[in-house]
């Protein structure tokens, strides 16, 4: 809308003025050229798929040629009493094009090359003239900024509409899943009970899953509100509660960002993995938080066999990299550390240390 109005604009300033033209002919080309370049320029900005570089640097090409066409088209009398450029406020839209395309910075470096330009075809530089330039290089940058905060402000809306749609889904999901499998799992464990031998162990196992599903649908609940904020890390680790795992913590919430909780609960996650793997499934497991103010450390202890000397690094080597990159690796990707102690018989403990800031 810009570019049509300025460019109605500059069509009829020029035509006011054909008659003081020293080159007619020349000045319906540079007008032609003005019109046409509108036409296509505006089909061409119109498509985000076609919104490349070259398309800006030749709408500012235009712009500068038609600036230092103005000695050749205006008469010595224009020139003398400053009269306005060829295009005159025209030139405005491939520089603002430029700010809310490209960004604030490179916007005022296409309005002081179009200024640079204005300066050239001038006998002699007044007030008025700085003044025009500092108006667009004002807007240049003003717009630049407003259209990178607008871009950014759709970005985290949409971010958050999906967040809103995925946690919608779970919710639903829990409470399917509160309506249906709870109670089974939850029936097969009375019965189970009840009925003694290999269905008691059974019973056990569906008591198991029932409260770790129980305290999957929990979380759910409890952190629908809290994807883009700051959530308590105890509620993500609620999840991997169950019989065999105790995690303990402060008695107050330990506050991280959102996916840096999700990140840290999915390491925790892969840790407990790793003892009922390799210590067995029945193995017991101490999950402790700690918050130390400028960072958060989560020891995950067990009281299995040990990890023999060398066996990390051979487990690396054959592909195996459940260590390297569901521990340390994530751990590395949070800006953290992964500490391991371990050996033979004495068990194994990890120490996750995640900095705040």
């Amino acid at each position: 809308m810009l570019r049509l109005i300025v460019t109605v604009y500059a069509l009829v300033v020029n035509l006011v003025r054909f008659d003081e033209l020293a080159r007619p002919g020349l000045g319906a080309v540079a007008l032609t050229v003005l019109v046409a370049w509108s036409v296509f320029v505006s089909w061409a900005y119109d498509a985000p798929r076609r919104r490349r570089l070259g398309l800006y640097v030749a709408d500012l090409a235009v712009a500068v040629l038609l600036v230092l066409s103005t000695p050749l088209v205006e008469s010595q009398a224009m020139l003398d009493r400053h009269a306005s450029t060829v295009p005159t406020f025209w030139v405005m839209a491939p520089v603002l094009a430029w700010a809310a395309g490209r960004g604030w910075a490179q916007g005022v470096g296409a309005a002081v090359l179009v200024s640079l330009a204005d300066i050239s075809v001038r006998s002699d530089v007044t007030g008025g003239t700085w003044g025009n330039i500092f108006l667009l290089v004002l807007a240049a940058g003003v717009v630049g900024y407003a259209a990178g905060i607008l871009r950014e402000a759709a970005e985290i809306r949409a971010e958050a509409e999906r967040a809103a749609a995925a946690l919608e889904e779970r919710t639903r999901l829990a409470r399917a899943v509160h309506d249906g499998v709870l109670q089974v799992l939850a029936l097969v464990q009375r019965r189970g009970a009840e009925a003694g031998g290999d269905l008691a162990e059974l019973g056990r196992l569906a008591g198991e899953q029932e409260t770790a599903l129980r305290a999957l649908v929990q979380y759910d609940a409890r952190t629908r509100d809290a994807t883009h904020g700051a959530v308590d890390l105890m509620v993500a680790l609620e999840t991997l509660q169950s019989p065999r795992t105790t995690v303990s913590g402060p008695v107050g919430a330990v506050e991280l960002p959102a996916h840096q909780a999700t990140e840290l609960a999915a390491v925790v996650s892969a840790c407990l993995d790793n003892v009922r793997m390799h210590v067995g499934e029945a193995a017991p497991a101490w999950v402790l938080v700690e918050d130390l103010g400028h960072a958060v450390l989560v020891t995950v202890r067990d009281e299995g066999p040990g990890i023999a000397q060398g066996r990390l690094e051979q487990a690396a080597a054959e592909g195996r990299l459940g260590v390297s990159s569901s521990i340390r690796g994530r751990m590395g990707d949070l800006g953290g550390t992964a500490d391991l102690t371990t050996s033979p018989g004495a068990g194994t403990e990890w120490e996750l240390t995640l900095p705040r800031g």
